[in-house]
């Protein structure tokens, strides 16, 4: 035999082995997504049978309908204090205590300083009647 007639079987040999593990594989991926989809029936037949199924679906509508309520509340609600313009006037108030606390600090600023301003004064006349009193009393 030649050369290229032993290539030739050899190929034809390993073409063959590698066939036939291609196709083992695939029967074997085909009894496993048979074995999967009877398990599939199996989970969902014994769902449905065991009332799992319309159980959760009834919660998921009973929470759906409660957050369908709530955000119609607050839509409600928000509305209303629009319309009522209680936001604005908690704005406005907001704004008015904003402007008197500024005027209160501004006060008690000048307040301070005039504080700080008589304290000699208000300290050497104090001295003072001290003095006098202590005389008074010696006298």
């Amino acid at each position: 035999m030649s050369t290229s007639a032993n290539s030739e079987n050899k190929s034809a040999k390993i073409s063959g082995v590698d066939a036939e593990k291609t196709a083992e594989t695939i029967k074997n991926i085909a009894k496993s997504i048979r074995d999967a989809s009877t398990k599939m029936k199996e989970t969902v037949r014994t769902l449905r049978e065991s009332g799992a199924i319309e159980e959760i679906t009834q919660a998921i509508y009973e929470a759906s309908v409660a957050a369908r309520d709530t955000a119609t509340e607050i839509n409600d609600a928000a509305r209303d204090l629009k319309e009522r313009g209680v936001f604005k006037d908690t704005a406005a108030a907001v704004e008015e205590t904003t402007v008197a606390a500024r005027e209160t600090a501004e006060i008690i600023k000048d307040t301070a300083k005039q504080t700080a301003e008589a304290a000699p004064q208000t300290s050497e006349t104090v001295k003072e009647a001290a003095n006098k009193v202590k005389a008074r009393k010696r006298s």
